[in-house]
């Protein structure tokens, strides 16, 4: 029996839930203008999946990464959401981004 698929399938599902509350504390701490972070990460990922000779891990690493670069998509969303007044707005924002 090969159970590479199901536990491929498994962490998927995981990683797209475990990626859901990073983007909304994302753009609740600091805004749509995270995205650059989540596009290094997601090539990062990516491109390290090219080099793992496991193909279970490969794929893991390969999922942490295209879903990273979907998560630039969702952080844009996340900031029309929060215009709705589907999600809370943080209204210091701007204080969480400066280094004192």
């Amino acid at each position: 029996m090969n159970f590479q698929g199901i536990i491929i399938g498994v962490m998927a599902f995981f990683i797209i839930g475990v990626f859901h509350p990073i983007v909304i504390a994302s753009e609740y701490y600091v805004g749509k203008k995270i995205w650059p972070l989540f596009l290094i990460v997601g090539i990062l990922c990516i491109g390290i999946s090219l080099f793992i000779e496991n193909n279970t891990i490969s794929a893991i690493v390969g999922v942490i990464g295209f879903s990273s670069l979907w998560s630039i998509h969702e952080v844009i969303e996340q900031e029309e959401r929060v215009k709705k007044g589907w999600f809370p707005n943080n209204p210091n924002k701007s204080k969480h981004m400066k280094v004192e």
